[in-house]
């Protein structure tokens, strides 16, 4: 499949946020979100085998730990990510997914903690997440929305009320666009929507989700890739 990049780091969001974790990251996106911090992977990359990714993965994190595939949108290459996935998941790995849900999600292996990145309006992509795929989520999967301001908030907000998620997965996320061209100080001034004021929102609409900000991008420059 085509690869951008395999790296360790922490886990810089999810319910996962600061733990030890290699990403796999594939090329390739379908969607153009006005706040996307990853347009380097639309195009390049190279090819690796499904065996070449494995052996990586077990060189950076040895006899297990947590994996994550993200992209881009990793299930555009579903007829290779599908195998990698549940071969991690035998080896013994904590693998998470993390896609958009514009792509049928019912194929990804059982055992894998899909979050599910649903866009909303001011991203320029809402409108893009399969409905459908709202019966492939099950206990252990996460979804989260990125907002930059009232607008997006109160569609999630509507959006976790209709489909009772808070029911339905183990995590509903909320968090604050950054900016794509972020870098320099690392403080939440580069985010779009003040995470205080979102705070806020959600204390006074008793929203059942939880504030979630990149840690990531609090630690190293905000433009920094591979961490």
């Amino acid at each position: 499949m085509q690869i951008i990049e395999i790296y360790k780091s922490i886990q810089g969001e999810s319910t996962h946020t600061g733990l030890p974790c290699v990403f796999v990251r594939l090329m390739g996106c379908n969607l153009r979100c006005s706040w996307c911090d990853s347009e380097y992977t639309f195009t390049g990359g190279h090819r690796m085998s499904l065996e070449e990714i494995c052996s990586e993965v077990e060189r950076l994190s040895p006899g297990g730990g947590l994996v994550e595939i993200t992209g881009g949108e990793p299930m555009l290459q579903e007829r290779e990510v599908v195998p990698l996935m549940q071969r991690l998941l035998d080896d013994g790995y904590t693998v998470l997914i993390e896609t958009s849900g514009e792509r049928p999600l019912e194929r990804v292996p059982k055992g894998v903690i899909k979050i599910v990145d649903v866009k909303c309006p001011d991203s320029g992509e809402g409108g893009t997440f399969r409905p459908e795929n709202l019966e492939a989520l099950v206990s252990q999967d996460e979804v989260k929305f990125v907002l930059s301001g009232r607008t997006d908030y109160e569609f999630a907000r509507n959006f976790v009320s209709e489909h009772s998620l808070a029911q339905r997965v183990n995590a509903v996320l909320f968090s604050p666009a950054f900016s794509k061209n972020a870098t320099g100080t690392r403080d939440a001034s580069h985010c779009l929507l003040d995470p205080r004021e979102l705070t806020d929102w959600m204390l006074a609409d008793n929203v059942p989700a939880r504030l979630g900000l990149q840690i990531h991008k609090f630690i190293w420059d905000p433009a920094t890739k591979g961490v």
